[in-house]
């Protein structure tokens, strides 16, 4: 479809690793496939990369950056000049665990991003082989058992800046937006894919920089994300909003806080984009304060909170 591929790892900052770790690997239920210096690499278990998520001890919390992989070589010099040419590149790196070389770059916003294209496939231990070839690990059944990393929420000070750069720069598509009756653009839900979306941008209420609002794991049911309420619920994690269906890219979602203090959801469902000239649905600021898809009424943390915590 274009020149990037999908949604890469991210590396997460928490202020209390020992917590926010047991978090992922008993309540979320992701699998530790290496640690360096700081930091755990941890998986779900149908992440083909060797990992999906970077955790790594901070002084405080939010999104350290965030991966984009392209399809090639060529594909990634071609993303690496335009991302130079809007005048935003920071340069060439060594690659990050199991990544080839990395070029590393800001969006408007000031969000830290990574372009690679080389990465190491997973190879499981005898103790996680999978019992199906065309799988790349064993299905455990651990806390809620997410699959993968779906997709990332960015907070941005102005959103339309930011999914213009995603769009003209990266080569995302544009599948649906929110337009404020100001004409301030609220939301932009951007996917590589034909998922409906893998990177979302939507305002901060802070008009604060580089702050992250959610990073979403996948499930394959929505009984799981029931079962992953549940299981929050047990584990003393806080539910701030719980199993309900988006208007929005209409995914089935559960949010909550990692003991970090991230915004972390549960995902299943939405719907898929086979139509190449797929126009942008736009949804006004009256639609939007109808609610969710069942008009269940978003609640205001919702749209006020994001990490790092500003003053």
């Amino acid at each position: 479809m274009g020149d990037v591929a999908h949604l890469g790892p991210v590396e997460l900052l928490t202020p209390r690793a020992a917590e926010s770790e047991a978090f992922f690997v008993d309540v979320l239920g992701m699998e530790v496939e290496g640690r360096e210096g700081s930091s755990a690499y941890l998986r779900g278990w149908g992440d083909y990369q060797r990992w999906s998520l970077k955790l790594t001890e901070s002084a405080t919390s939010g999104l350290a950056w965030m991966g984009i992989r392209a399809w090639d070589a060529d594909a990634l010099e071609r993303r690496v000049a335009a991302v130079d040419a809007a005048g935003l590149g920071e340069g060439w790196s060594e690659g990050e665990r199991g990544l080839g070389r990395c070029y590393r770059f800001r969006d408007p916003d000031g969000h830290a991003m990574v372009l690679y294209d080389e990465c190491e496939r997973y190879q499981a231990p005898p103790e996680l082989a999978p019992s199906l070839k065309n799988q790349p690990q064993r299905y455990v059944g651990r806390g809620c058992a997410v699959k993968r990393l779906d997709h990332v929420n960015l907070l941005a000070a102005d959103v339309r800046p930011c999914r213009d750069f995603a769009t003209d720069a990266l080569g995302y598509r544009l599948y649906e937006r929110v337009e404020l009756e100001d004409g301030r653009e609220a939301g932009a839900w951007l996917s590589a894919t034909i998922a409906a979306h893998e990177l979302i941008y939507t305002s901060d209420a802070h008009r604060a920089n580089g702050r992250l609002h959610h990073l979403a794991f996948w499930v394959d049911t929505r009984e799981e994300v029931l079962r992953a309420a549940d299981l929050f619920l047990e584990h003393g994690v806080h539910i701030e909003a719980a199993p309900s269906k988006h208007a929005i890219a209409q995914g089935f979602f559960l949010y909550g806080y990692e003991p970090g203090g991230n915004r972390v959801e549960v995902t299943t469902g939405g719907y898929l984009v086979y139509d190449p000239q797929q126009p942008t649905v736009v949804w006004s600021e009256a639609e939007r304060k109808l609610g969710q898809a069942w008009r269940v009424q978003t609640v205001e943390s919702f749209h006020t909170y994001g990490t790092p915590p500003v003053e």
